[in-house]
């Protein structure tokens, strides 16, 4: 996973509320187990509305997207923050998500920033035509007009994220602990290293 600690771009003035995930990506996409190419599904009911953002040459590649209330609602699908990791998207602001949402765009190293209404009606403002700033070590969004929104993560995903460690990451980062561990049991407990691969 690609380590997260600052993100200055464009961003996709979106505000819809209660964008679910079927929206983020239509279920028909479901069937590959891949994560490649589930950006060209992503929003596919959104552009086919004529003059959609995401289609708008001006946010091309924006790496940031700016949303409503109850962002990625819905179905559980781990699709949704897939999709929008292969359109180029690394952060999500809006003033709520879906706890299952926001706990798999962890995962698959998106961040999503909750700030209050007011102030992600002003992003969206500026989103129109300027960049916006996303500093996760200050826990800082910023703007080019002296805006300054600071946002609260919880400790374990903020430190996940400036590290870039997925699950597998986290465990792979114990690996001597593990191994020590197993090694000890076999000794301890040789009847429980049988069979398992780990020498007595």
């Amino acid at each position: 996973m690609q380590p997260f600690r600052q993100l200055e771009g464009r961003a996709y003035p979106f505000g819809r509320k209660n964008v679910d995930t079927d929206v983020i990506i239509p279920a028909r996409w479901l069937k590959t187990i891949s994560r490649e190419g589930l950006g060209e599904g992503a929003f596919e009911t959104i552009r086919a509305e004529a003059g959609n953002v995401f289609d708008d040459p001006a946010y091309a590649g924006a790496p940031i997207l700016v949303a409503g209330d109850n962002f990625g609602c819905g179905s559980s699908r781990e699709h949704a923050a897939w999709a929008l990791l292969d359109m180029g998207v690394r952060a999500v602001i809006a003033p709520s998500f879906s706890d299952i949402f926001a706990g798999n765009a962890f995962k698959n190293g998106i961040l999503a920033v909750e700030l209050p209404k007011e102030q992600v009606d002003r992003l969206l403002s500026v989103a129109e035509t300027d960049p916006i700033s996303i500093d996760l070590e200050r826990q800082v969004v910023t703007t080019p007009f002296q805006d300054r929104f600071e946002f609260a993560i919880d400790p374990f995903r903020k430190a996940c994220l400036l590290d870039g460690l997925d699950e597998i990451g986290l465990t792979l980062a114990r690996d001597a602990q593990i191994s020590d561990y197993e090694t000890r049991l076999a000794g301890e407990m040789p009847w429980l290293a049988r069979g398992s691969g780990v020498a007595a």
